[in-house]
Parts: structure tokens; sequence; C-alpha cells
């Protein structure tokens, strides 16, 4: 499928003649290109223009790559990302992924390379509007989904962390009309009490100390879209009359503002509490959880959605081996009903980190039990299998090596904390030399 009748794609590079080369190898394949000479220009246009799809170069000045991914991610909703960079590494792959990436490409490639990417690329767009579910349940689930987007209603999506709340709720969005639109997302848990206001409703220049120039909210942003409030549950007592008012009114005030700002928001929230028990604990409103429980959706855990696990194991296999340039079939019938068996506490999320794992480890055609190096369920350390200490031992030191030794790095790829690995280094300190050096540099 080409875009050559659709939204254009922008390219983003700081080199003159790469993005005008990437224009014409784009334009000749058949879509339509606009191009940007950095991550603050490419936001500016984002802004005004709505695009199929984002082509950035990973190294750029003032705003790298990177952070453009998160950007845009944060501000522009499920729009697809295609990395380009000579500079690739096992670590640059995994983090643009981390941060929102669609595919990633390596410098130099041919003009045949770059068709079968963007190829893929709309393929994603396609499939990424389904998903990937073979359980009953949740297939109920994504009609009634379906249902809903076809109405501005509120809708509140109850689950475990890592469940895919996320993803039903941009499902919802792209379903709906407001699909041309923005889909922002705010977190209410990662943002401390002291900024969730501004972050939700904006500032006014000179409301407050630091505050140099106007700053438009997350309210503001969705306009005319979609606003997801995550994890609705930690959302501060005192931010929580304001949000009921922007409910109800449909307007917000800026802060330092003198005159409220219609909105035209719809409103998806999400929550791995109970809200009900929340409010007759005092720790939640209860006329804000009745406006936002308007229809409320419950996905299930991924521990009662054993025929999703082989399914969503192979997807999550094909998207990290085209990452890491493997051709890696699929699963040892081993490897395969250890995945089944094991209860996934971390649910979906849980299991993409342990595949990402698997294949980074991976040398031959299929992923084996002991590749998949999951942690014993019943204790807290990563690995608990004597027979599988040296395959540890190498895989954390590669790791540190591809990183140049940052155990943080490391620690994010690997899905560890930073204290295992640490306390790993120090368990083989003494009979491993070069984990001796690593441990002495102090990196």
């Amino acid at each position: 499928m080409r875009l050559k009748n659709t939204k254009p794609i922008l390219i983003v590079d700081d080199e003159l003649q790469m993005r005008l080369a990437l224009k014409e190898a784009v334009e000749k394949l058949g879509y339509r290109a606009i191009v940007s000479s950095g991550g603050e220009d490419a936001i500016s246009k984002l802004k005004q223009t709505s695009f199929s799809a984002v082509i950035t170069d990973m190294k750029m000045p003032h705003m790298d790559g990177l952070t453009l991914i998160k950007e845009i991610r944060q501000n522009f909703g499920g729009i697809p990302i295609l990395v380009i960079t000579a500079f690739g590494t096992i670590e640059n792959a995994v983090e643009s992924i981390k941060q929102g990436a669609t595919e990633y490409l390596l410098k130099p490639f041919s003009l045949e390379t770059l068709a079968k990417t963007l190829d893929s690329l709309q393929k994603r767009i396609i499939t990424e509007r389904e998903i990937i579910t073979e359980n009953a349940e949740m297939k109920k689930i994504i009609n009634l989904a379906r249902e809903l987007a076809l109405s501005d209603i509120t809708v509140l999506i109850y689950g475990e962390s890592g469940t895919g709340k996320e993803l039903l709720a941009r499902f919802i969005h792209r379903m709906s009309k407001r699909s041309d639109k923005a889909f922002i997302a705010i977190n209410c848990a990662a943002i401390p009490e002291n900024l969730l206001e501004s972050e939700l409703f904006g500032y006014e220049k000179g409301a407050f100390t630091g505050a140099q120039e106007k700053k438009k909210g997350k309210f503001e942003l969705a306009n005319g879209g979609t606003l997801l409030l995550d994890e609705i549950g930690e959302i501060p007592t005192s931010i929580q009359a304001k949000l009921l008012r922007a409910l109800q009114e449909k307007e917000i005030d800026r802060i330092g503002g003198r005159e409220p700002i219609p909105v035209d928001v719809r409103i998806i929230a999400t929550t791995n509490k109970d809200l009900y028990k929340e409010c007759r604990e005092g720790k939640f409103r209860e006329d804000l959880y009745y406006r936002l429980s308007v229809f409320p959706l419950k996905i299930p855990p991924l521990r009662e959605r054993k025929e999703d696990i082989p399914v969503l194991a192979m997807h999550f296999l094909k998207r990290f081996s085209l990452i890491s340039g493997k051709k890696i079939e699929g699963f040892s019938e081993e490897a395969m009903q250890t995945l089944i068996n094991r209860q996934w506490r971390g649910n979906v999320r849980e299991l993409e980190n342990v595949i990402q794992r698997a294949v980074f480890l991976c040398k031959g055609e299929r992923i084996t039990e002991k590749e998949l190096l999951l942690e014993d369920e019943t204790q807290s350390t990563l690995f608990s299998n004597g027979k599988i200490e040296s395959m540890e031992r190498e895989l954390i030191l590669k790791t540190l090596k591809e990183v140049g030794g940052n155990k943080a790095k490391a620690a994010r790829i690997l899905g560890i904390s930073v204290r295992t690995i640490r306390n790993k280094l120090k368990k083989y300190g003494k009979n491993f030399p070069e984990e001796e050096k690593i441990v002495e540099r102090n990196v």
C-alpha cells in the first residue's frame, strides 16, 4: 500500500544533502514527502500538518532522534516512525524502539531496502488498528471498544500493569471520528503534583517564576481529538476538583489565565486500581469517578489469556529479529511451553521484555528455553538456575560492553534493575577478571 493520495511522510535530518536525497527516494517510490531540518522544526510541522509517518535521523544537534521520538509519542500519538542512522548499535536499536520507534534502518541502504521498509511500515499501520489476540473475552472487549469509538462516550479502562490499556485506548481513538486529530496521553503517576496542573491545563507567561512564555496544556493540545488520562487513580486530590470541572464544563483555566478556554476533547482514562474502593476510602472523588466511568472496560491479565501467549511471542520475535538483523524462525517446543505455563505478573509488557532479551542472546534459528533467561517467580533475582550462570555472565558483560559500561542503560536493555547488575558483578568479580575491571572503573 502506497501513500500517493494520502497524508505525506515527514523526513527529519539535519544534513541538507541527506534529507533531499531521502525526499527524492521517497517520492520516487510513490509517496509524498515534506522535509524538516531538525527536531524543533519537525515538532512545529507536526502541529500544523497531519502526516502518515515520520522518517528521522538519530544523531542531530539540539534535539536528537530519541528525544524527537519521545516528543512525538507524547504529543502526536501512534504515528509510525522510521529511524535511520549510521550509528547503529544494539543499544540504539533497543532504545529507539523503547521510546516508540516503529522501524529501524542503518545507513547506507538501497532504494529496494527503503521500499520494503516503507511497505512494512504501511502494513503495520493497518495491523496496528487491530489488537493481537486469540482470546474470546478479549475479542468481545475489542468489538465493544469498536462500537464505543463511534461515540464520544467517556471510557474507563481497567487492567493490571502491562495488559495493554493504552493500546486499547489508542485503538478506540483510531476507530473514532477523531482519528485524524491528536491523541494525547498523560501519565498521571509520572508527573509530580506541583507540575501536573500546568501539564494538564497550561499556563500564561509570567504566571509564576520561570514561566517565560505561554504554554498549552494537554487538554488544549488534544483539542478536537482524544486525551488519555493514564493511571488516573494516582491523580492527587488537589487536582481532582479542577479536572472534574474541565470534564463537566468542557473548558479549562490556564494557570494565570483571565478567562476560561473551551475545549472539545474525548476522554479515555486507565487505571490498575479499584477506583470504587478508592472512593469509599476517601482517596478519590466519587463525583469524578462517576464522570469517568460512564463505560468501564476491563482487560483480563495475560495469565487468563493463555492462547494469546504464542501469537504475542511470535509477534515480538518478528519485531526484535528485524531490529537485530537476525533470522530467527521461532521457539523450541520446551521454550514455548515454558512461556505458556508462566504466570506473567508483568503481563504483555513482561513477555515483550523476555522476548527482546532472548532475541538479543539467540545464536541459532530458534529460541531455546535457556535463552529465555526467565526470572524465578518465587524469587527476586533474574537468574536462578546454576546451569545458566555462564550464559548470564556473558549476557551482562556483552551488554555492558555495548553501552560503554553504563549500568543504567544495560539494566534497561536487559529488563532488570541496576542493583541486580551490581550484585551479579560483585558475586562474580573474584572469578572473572573482566568483571573486576568493570567494577574497578565504577562505570
